[in-house]
């Protein structure tokens, strides 16, 4: 059985700021190093994945001093390069006048510190942590030969129960450190090994998984404002939202997410810090299916209820706007009828064809350009795919495939050249605006619909998983495996009939 180091998740990560305590006004911080290069150099704070500058300094032979009257709250702070690049993380805690020698690798064990045991008891704390993983990497090296896997074993074990006892030490004999309270509140939190009395659940492995998602921040102080400026927060948060929870469905995300966010609604600073840095991305993604949803459910029950104490009434309307715009093309809500030309681009309606009346199941949406590389090597995948569903007899889908190109003579060259056996539609001729309809932003975009003409999936999915995620589709949909056919199927097929 596979021994690993128990280590705490900061091991790797030298976190930032803290507490609302106050420098007494003056500091003096000296940097110095052999390998430090003459020039502006920069103190800064962590700030989700940036920087905050504090102060700056000319470094020349070797030495950098920042010195000021400036209050400095207590935390970590970074040491950056002319071009702000970190070299490495430092606490102002115990003392605002102290120096750190470092060498050229800038490692946890080259640290020197004059002036503030709090940098290097956080060093040393480091370090250890440094060789322990160097000892753990040549144990699992040695595991590898069968030979020596039962020395190795015992080896992991020693060096684990070494780590458990100095960590245990570190932080009991250091409690007044900031450095110390976070790593005590960053650690990861315990998941049971057994299924509780009395649980409903059978499955340990998936209990375990939502315990994990529920008490992921139950160590954490929400409430301590300074948190904001670590970097581990920063990690913290963006492995919670796009690891723990990436693939949720729209629905469980939205759950957990609110768990979390209810519990700073009232502290406009946090929930600022959450929502500004989840909501871009959950309304950008253009991959993942429901995280659209996941956004529009986030803005109406925080955004749109008041809960955002700090937005503007303009910043209100205009994700109002968006969330309206958004919902049109959300999975389950209902396609907007298509109507447009084929080929021969006549102007009467009556010849322009539905994207609902047809006879299939289920229908493709496929919004491509001949000039995207991306869409024409997709697009020949599609036609084969197509193809042999054809001859199979098994077309268990239509591609109503749009020409998103304002060039038609290229554009009904390019069908005509490849022979696409799909239905070609484009040009100007269209009964609305598909681009609003189904918040397509570029090509190619692929949208499925079900024999209601509801949208399935709005996300581009490869040609090889289109199938799959039918099959899929209808494991979880049952009633859509056996139906009979929808009245647009109906209308499909007197339509065919008619031709």
């Amino acid at each position: 059985m596979h021994r690993t180091i128990k280590i705490t998740t900061l091991c790797c990560l030298l976190l930032a700021t803290a507490g609302a305590v106050q420098a007494q006004g003056n500091y003096r911080m000296t940097f110095s190093s052999p390998s430090l290069a003459d020039g502006k150099h920069y103190m800064g704070q962590h700030f989700r994945d940036t920087f905050i500058v504090k102060d700056s300094a000319e470094a020349k032979g070797g030495s950098v001093v920042f010195a000021g009257k400036k209050k400095l709250d207590t935390g970590v702070y970074t040491l950056l390069d002319g071009q702000k690049k970190k070299l490495f993380d430092f606490m102002v805690d115990d003392s605002r006048t102290f120096s750190i020698a470092f060498d050229e690798k800038k490692s946890n064990a080259g640290m020197k510190v004059t002036g503030s045991k709090a940098n290097s008891l956080m060093y040393t704390y480091m370090a250890k942590l440094d060789w322990a993983n160097e000892q753990s990497k040549g144990i699992n090296e040695k595991r590898k030969d069968p030979a020596k896997k039962a020395e190795a074993d015992n080896e992991m074990k020693a060096l684990s129960d070494e780590m458990k006892s100095f960590e245990d030490n570190y932080l009991n004999t250091n409690k007044q450190y900031r450095f110390t309270q976070l790593i005590k509140m960053f650690s990861n939190v315990d998941v049971p090994q057994e299924l509780p009395t009395g649980c409903r659940d059978t499955n340990l492995r998936e209990w375990q998984a939502k315990y994990y998602r529920a008490h992921y921040w139950d160590n954490v102080d929400l409430k301590d404002h300074s948190l904001i400026y670590t970097p581990h927060l920063y990690d913290k948060m963006n492995f919670y939202f796009f690891n723990i929870l990436y693939y949720q469905d729209a629905d469980t995300t939205t759950k957990y997410a609110e768990r979390l966010l209810d519990k700073m609604v009232g502290d406009s600073t946090m929930l600022r810090y959450f929502m500004e840095f989840a909501l871009p991305k959950y309304e950008r993604d253009t991959k993942h299916i429901g995280w659209d949803q996941v956004f529009v459910n986030l803005v109406r029950d925080y955004y749109l209820t008041g809960k955002c104490k700090w937005a503007t009434p303009a910043e209100v309307y205009n994700k109002r706007q968006t969330v309206d715009f958004l919902s049109q093309s959300l999975i389950g809500a209902m396609g907007q009828e298509l109507l447009m030309a084929d080929t021969n681009q006549s102007e009467d309606p009556k010849d322009w064809i539905s994207s609902h009346a047809l006879p299939q199941k289920y229908v493709m949406l496929w919004f491509w350009d001949p000039d995207c590389n991306h869409c024409k090597k997709q697009t020949a995948e599609l036609k084969i795919l197509y193809d042999s569903l054809t001859a199979a007899g098994n077309k268990i889908f239509e591609v109503y495939a749009v020409g998103y190109e304002s060039d038609v003579a290229k554009w009904k060259n390019y069908v005509h050249k490849h022979q696409l056996p799909f239905i070609n539609v484009g040009g100007p001729n269209v009964n609305i605006d598909y681009q609003e309809a189904y918040n397509v932003h570029g090509a190619p975009t692929m949208i499925l619909l079900n024999a209601d003409r509801q949208i399935i999936m709005n996300k581009t999915l490869a040609t090889k998983m289109v199938l799959p995620f039918i099959e899929n589709y209808e494991k979880s949909h049952p009633e859509q495996a056996n139906r009979a056919p929808s009245k647009w199927q109906l209308e499909g097929i007197r339509r065919a009939k008619i031709k």
